[in-house]
């Protein structure tokens, strides 16, 4: 295993929020970046709950519970793939996908009760303030912010030229 520069990959951050229909359209992007790019390209879910959704806070609490449960991923797609039932049930939702993964969802609920990855969340939304995210779901890679709020449309296409120039610009 190298150490140098050129064997990291290339990090793109996902502003996301998971009660955001666009969100939830965003992840056939997500998938497809994956598929091209494998490892090289490291894809990192950052929290940006919106004031507008009212579970997307304690949403955004669970995914964190399942990343230390070891389902980071499977769990923020599942509720992304739920987005119309989450907005309705609330967090009963997040407790039933949850089970669904075989996560102790008991740990889950009390996970939301005593606010134990608050930090992270309210350190992600912070951040994401600080740099111009004002919607979800946005894109930064390299240096750049690609907001994909307004519109998604070409923004597979210029992420990925992104991350060739950067990845190329390793070799």
């Amino acid at each position: 295993m190298s150490d140098s520069p050129s064997a990291a990959p290339v990090v793109l951050d996902l502003w996301c929020e998971l009660e955001c229909p666009d969100c939830h359209q965003a992840l056939s992007d997500v998938h497809a970046l994956r598929a091209r790019y494998g490892d090289r390209l490291e894809i990192r879910l950052r929290h940006f709950p919106l004031e507008k959704h009212k579970h997307a806070y304690a949403a955004a609490q669970a995914a964190e519970e399942a990343v230390v449960q070891g389902k980071g991923w499977p769990y923020i797609e599942a509720v992304l793939a739920r987005t119309a039932a989450l907005s309705r049930a609330g967090e009963p939702l997040l407790l039933e996908v949850a089970g669904e993964l075989g996560l102790e969802a008991e740990e889950f609920d009390t996970a939301l009760i005593d606010g134990r990855h608050l930090l992270i969340v309210d350190a992600d939304q912070a951040e994401g303030k600080a740099i111009g995210v004002t919607g979800t779901p946005t894109y930064v890679i390299g240096d750049e912010r690609l907001d994909g709020g307004r519109s998604q449309e070409g923004l597979r296409a210029r992420i990925e030229e992104i991350a060739d120039r950067l990845l190329a610009g390793r070799d």
